[in-house]
């Protein structure tokens, strides 16, 4: 781009440049990015240009469209853990040197020069895993040092908030134990934190490891949404980055708040099994009046797999008096309403012990030895729709309306080849 303003005159026209101009230099283009992302102005244009397709007529009504994900790489050099502590200090020491020069000066290791004072490179440290243990035992007591006397009574407290301080600090946190008696010891893999919190760069916090099938990258996640009814153009309505963690099923609700704003809300939309739950079938057809065209996930219990007369599908439930009933013809005898670890509402019901023990059934119903059978179910709206939807989509009607999901393949691939998709455009020095 800094090459086609200074060059073309239809870019000059655009941006009411005078012919004479020279253009701007490439870094300027991270210093737009910023601006756009801290006021949350990502979208203005494309808003812009689906007004401008409304307005035209281009957009007219639609009945469907259709949503998929794929991964961006960071902007950032891959690091190994090693390379991590090494770069960590490194960045705090430069911002120190920035901010508080004199007070880093008085405070600074010799040794620290040869240490941090060059990128740190997996090519320039030991090769033996013992050295490259010492090696990041050092590195962790040179942070433990540096952040004791930011911390010290008498230090600036405002040396604290400098980021890359804190980053320091967060990093220091996820990869040691607390030191005893002045000894460093880096933390066992059980004992690391979660991909969703880890740090893996020290200049970008928030690119994480994630895995989705055969992929594994650090970087974020883009959701595209676009109109893919027949006969009319596949225009792209919406776009949504997330961190890598994010489920696909945590960005349905979003996606659709964003299209009501635009009011471009569909009546189906298309997605793949990551997004679809029970809850999403139901919200998203009350709240937005969309039915969502996707398959879900099968039951995933033994009993269904094994034994499928014995799978919670084949329980009578009787919702007006809270109890569920085997295929023995046997009644619940609990009932009690509670949430999952996601916080999502669930409902868990107990059997008998003295009509499960004796059951000639029992060892293809439950697992348990002394416990009766339970079941743990959704509410009752999201409990219909979930087994309507696990009966009907592997028909053909299902299958043939499902399957124009996958042409959002290609746009997502028109986005990789024409416009870096899958590469983060904030430029990093590392």
């Amino acid at each position: 781009m800094p090459s086609a303003v200074r060059g073309r005159i239809d870019w000059k026209y655009a941006l009411s440049l005078p012919l004479e101009d020279s253009g701007f230099d490439f870094s300027a283009l991270s210093e737009f990015r910023k601006r756009l992302i801290e006021g949350s102005s990502e979208e203005l244009l494309l808003n812009r240009i689906l007004e401008k397709l409304r307005e035209k007529e281009l957009i007219k009504e639609h009945k469907r469209q259709r949503t998929d994900s794929t991964h961006i790489l960071a902007a950032i050099r891959p690091l190994n853990r090693l390379e991590t502590l090494g770069e960590t200090m490194r960045a705090a020491l430069n911002s120190l040197a920035i901010a508080a020069p004199d007070w880093l000066a008085k405070r600074l290791k010799k040794d620290w020069f040869d240490r941090y004072g060059r990128r740190v490179e997996n090519y320039r440290l030991p090769k033996l895993d013992s050295e490259r243990a010492n090696l990041g035992n050092q590195i962790g007591e040179d942070g433990f040092n540096l952040l004791n006397k930011i911390y010290a009574q008498n230090a600036p407290e405002w040396l604290r908030y400098i980021p890359a301080v804190e980053i320091l600090r967060q990093v220091w946190v996820q990869q040691f134990y607390a030191p005893v008696e002045g000894k460093v010891k880096w933390r066992k893999p059980k004992d690391m934190p979660p991909s969703t919190i880890a740090i893996h760069s020290p200049y970008d916090v928030e690119a994480h490891y994630s895995s989705k099938r055969s992929v594994n990258w650090v970087g974020y996640k883009a959701h595209v949404t676009e109109i893919c009814d027949e006969d009319t153009p596949h225009f792209i309505t919406d776009v949504q980055t997330t961190l890598s963690t994010v489920t696909d099923e945590a960005v349905v609700e979003p996606i659709h708040h964003a299209l009501l704003e635009k009011s471009l809300l569909p009546e189906e939309h298309l997605m793949d099994l990551g997004y679809i739950t029970a809850g999403h079938l139901v919200s998203s057809q009350e709240n937005y009046g969309i039915e969502l065209i996707g398959p879900v996930r099968n039951d995933p219990t033994w009993q269904a797999k094994h034994h499928p007369k014995f799978a919670n599908s084949n329980f009578q439930i009787d919702w007006d008096k809270q109890v569920a009933i085997c295929p023995r013809k046997h009644q619940s005898k609990g009932w009690i309403e509670k949430t999952d670890s996601k916080g999502q509402p669930i409902i868990h019901i107990r059997f008998s012990q003295s009509n499960c023990s004796p059951c000639p059934s029992r060892s293809r119903c439950t697992r348990a030895k002394t416990e009766p059978r339970g079941l743990t179910i959704h509410p009752k709206q999201e409990y219909i729709a979930l087994h309507h939807r696990r009966e009907i989509q592997q028909t053909p009607e299902f299958l043939k309306t499902y399957n124009q999901r996958a042409g959002i393949e290609g746009t997502i691939s028109q986005g990789v080849r024409r416009s870096a998709l899958r590469q983060s455009r904030t430029n990093w020095f590392s």
